[in-house]
């Protein structure tokens, strides 16, 4: 348990610290591409650490009971962070470029609707389900830790957005929310369709992670733990 919280916390604090402090004198000295090489590099070492360690650490008694409402709660929540993840690739101007980033929209579209960071939010629904169905130690190390770095970097990456995009990103932030559904709620932005690439994309990689639950972790998970 001390190995994977001490991964865990390099898992988090290296991401931040190239995303923000450090970024600016790494791009200077490896330029973009050597740059986004570096913290892909690091990012899967720690990331293989931190599973490595997960694995090794024992399996402690659960904090609650999972029963059948859970279980349906947690499936229905992680198709809908399945369809944001997807979404999340098609326009988003917070992804990282090699060459110059993506525009940013004059209104939000499809899933940037719900949150301007839906990829950061499906990691921390992914994070919060694993959490509710397998509460345990070691996974609640595991799972708040992305939890933490996925809501925590979105929060990070605003401000950086902001100084870096000073004429663009306020105007982007001004339609869209952080928090899911805000700006729908407050009137900044209309309701749009998702698009069928997203619910398409969405319902197959949810249908396929959850299958593959069954091969890589021995437990069924999504609709497969109900289909025998």
């Amino acid at each position: 348990m001390g190995m994977l919280m001490l991964a865990a916390l390099g898992f988090v604090g290296t991401h931040l610290l190239l995303s923000h402090a450090l970024r600016a004198p790494l791009v200077h000295r490896l330029g973009t591409r050597g740059f986004l090489g570096l913290y892909s590099l690091i990012s899967l070492a720690i990331f293989i650490w931190m599973v490595i360690a997960y694995r090794a650490a024992p399996v402690s008694a659960a904090l609650w009971p999972v029963g059948e409402v859970l279980w349906t709660l947690v499936t229905l929540v992680m198709l809908l962070a399945c369809v944001l993840f997807v979404g999340s690739f098609a326009g988003n101007p917070a992804r990282p470029a090699v060459g110059a980033a993506p525009p940013v929209p004059e209104s939000a579209p499809g899933v940037f609707a719900i949150t301007r960071h839906p990829m950061m939010w499906a990691f921390a629904l992914w994070a919060l389900c694993h959490l509710l169905i397998f509460p345990v130690a070691k996974n609640l190390v595991l799972s708040s830790a992305i939890f933490v770095l996925a809501l925590g970097g979105a929060a990070l990456q605003d401000h950086k957005k902001a100084l870096l995009e000073p004429t663009t990103w306020p105007r982007w932030q001004e339609r869209t929310s952080y928090w899911p559904l805000a700006a729908l709620y407050g009137g900044r932005t209309r309701w749009q369709q998702f698009g069928w690439r997203a619910w398409l994309g969405g319902v197959l990689l949810w249908l396929l992670a959850t299958w593959l639950h069954v091969p890589l972790s021995g437990w069924r998970a999504g609709i497969w733990h109900w289909v025998r």
